[in-house]
């Protein structure tokens, strides 16, 4: 499987997560095992049943962000040139028909985030921009169906 890019905040947010998870969450969910298990009959105690279920969830979690990191690669984007759309810039786009522009940030897939408009460069319209220069005009195939964009800037902000 290749490796996922990703910034070295979103490498850090993710470590973050995972260390919470192993030294809080896990940790906490342990003692309401073990207060729930003495209460006596477990199989009509729903509050050892709930916080059973909580367990299986939080390891998955562990699980999940372990694999995220170890198939991670970290970017440096203070070091790209950003002539070009690349990971880690952020494009300012137009939309041809409507006049309307966006704002997205090419990220890596565990990054993307829509509400703040960081779009993965695995995505329709972050493989159409990956490459292209400002003042180029794409077509691409989205969900919502064909859209005629063109980039109007490139350049690099801070993640946050």
């Amino acid at each position: 499987m290749a490796k996922m890019p990703i910034t070295q905040i979103g490498f850090q947010r993710l470590k973050k997560e995972l260390e919470q998870l192993k030294t809080v969450s896990i940790p906490e969910n342990i003692k309401d095992i073990e207060e729930a298990r003495a209460q006596g009959d477990l199989s009509e105690n729903a509050e050892y049943t709930a916080a059973k279920e909580r367990q299986a969830y939080l390891h998955g979690k562990v699980n999940e962000l372990e694999h995220n990191l170890a198939m991670s690669e970290v970017i440096d984007i203070k070091s790209l040139s950003f002539d070009k759309a690349v990971f880690g810039s952020t494009v300012v786009i137009e939309d041809i028909h409507s006049g309307d522009n966006v704002k997205y940030r090419l990220v890596g897939p565990l990054e993307s985030d829509v509400n703040k408009n960081h779009i993965s460069v695995t995505s329709p319209i972050g493989k159409a921009l990956i490459g292209k220069k400002i003042g180029n005009e794409i077509s691409v195939s989205t969900p919502g169906g064909l859209r005629k964009i063109e980039i109007v800037d490139i350049y690099i902000e801070d993640m946050e």
